[in-house]
């Protein structure tokens, strides 16, 4: 089945924030998904009704713990700015509701394992995007196999910087781009490559630089920060043993395997047989197919659905769960406080923190 009206059972849901990105992504997909809006909260009031009307939802409010205590809800969908991502979900979990939240899940790690002290048997998953998009789950089929070896290295290409002063950023909980969108490829490194050891970050006088993550695993990823904001500019590499994987621009994944050769005396480039050479995958964009669609390619799809089958099975979520983003935020805020010395991630708290809850 691929869309709402197909299901035969759907999730009573409330959508917390309408704004652009909502608007954008995540309420067109719930076209595709096992789900009954029933509610809609925002602080804009007037947005949030005439979303509602757009989508047949009769219930509104500013306030989200109105609409937890006055909806017979069974999952909540949050969008709002991530600083009040932690308080929605921990009301949400008291509400005994389950939780879809999108990235990043907060502004400080220690937030995160508020939330995993809160949640008991509900289901919680981070819209970690590039972690359910169709090409990581293929890069990531690819890295069980017996061919691809061992992962030694990782290069991350993105678009951005690590802003100086971590220490105050962390403190006063500053909304910055590392935090908004670095969480992305952050995400996808964490996904494929496993626990980080260590960071060290490297910046540059001119903008940019370099992050180096040491995986637990012995990979080493290098974390190409491509300041300047040309798109598009995002690719990840992965190194096994005598080939690797790249994926571009989120979309075309190759998978290179290498072309036997020897120095001197080879003539060929093309040898005989299918088990040498280049595997592509991308999307053909010839045809008005659900495939096709960013909220597909780019994986909104997937870890919202994702969410909607754990809660529906009920199974506790492995991909995009509490742990994984505690993980990522540790890495996020060691990231923030490098001076080019790698940080421990087993030292967090790396500097004190004090909670809001």
């Amino acid at each position: 089945m691929s869309y709402q009206r197909d299901f035969e059972t759907r999730l009573n849901v409330g959508i917390v924030g309408v704004g652009s990105h909502a608007y954008r992504n995540i309420l067109p997909t719930m076209t595709f998904l096992p789900v009954r809006l029933q509610a809609i909260c925002d602080l804009n009031l007037d947005r949030a009704q005439i979303t509602a009307d757009q989508y047949g939802v009769s219930a509104c409010y500013q306030q989200a713990s109105e609409m937890y205590t006055q909806e017979k809800l069974d999952a909540v969908f949050l969008c709002a700015p991530p600083r009040l991502h932690p308080e929605l979900t921990c009301q949400a979990l008291e509400a005994n509701l389950h939780v879809w939240l999108e990235k990043p899940p907060g502004m400080r790690a220690a937030e995160v394992e508020e939330m995993i002290q809160k949640r008991q048997d509900r289901i919680v998953v981070v819209g970690f995007k590039k972690v359910f998009m169709p090409s990581a789950h293929k890069m990531i089929e690819i890295l069980n196999t017996a061919d691809f070896g061992d992962l030694r290295t990782i290069l991350a290409v993105y678009p951005m910087t690590i802003q100086p002063d971590g220490a105050k950023i962390l403190q006063e909980r500053i909304h910055t781009n590392w935090l908004q969108n670095g969480c992305h490829p952050l995400s996808l490194l964490l996904a494929v490559g496993g626990n980080v050891e260590s960071v060290a970050t490297h910046r540059g006088r001119n903008g940019g630089g370099v992050c180096v993550l040491s995986f637990t695993s012995g990979a080493i990823g290098n974390f190409h920060l491509a300041d300047g904001g040309c798109q598009p500019i995002e690719r990840y590499s992965f190194f096994g043993d005598g080939c690797y994987v790249t994926i571009d621009n989120n979309l075309r994944l190759t998978f290179q395997r290498g072309i036997p050769f020897q120095y001197a005396t080879t003539t060929d480039y093309v040898p005989e047989g299918f088990d040498t050479g280049a595997t592509v995958w991308e999307p053909q964009n010839s045809l008005a197919t659900l495939e096709n669609k960013a909220l597909f390619t780019q994986g909104f799809y997937h870890e919202m659905r994702y969410f909607c089958d754990c809660v529906l099975n009920p199974q506790s979520a492995q991909q995009g769960s509490l742990e994984f983003a505690l993980h990522l935020m540790k890495v996020y805020e060691a990231a923030l406080l490098s001076e080019g010395d790698p940080i421990t991630i087993d030292d967090y708290p790396f500097i004190s923190t004090n909670s809001p809850f």
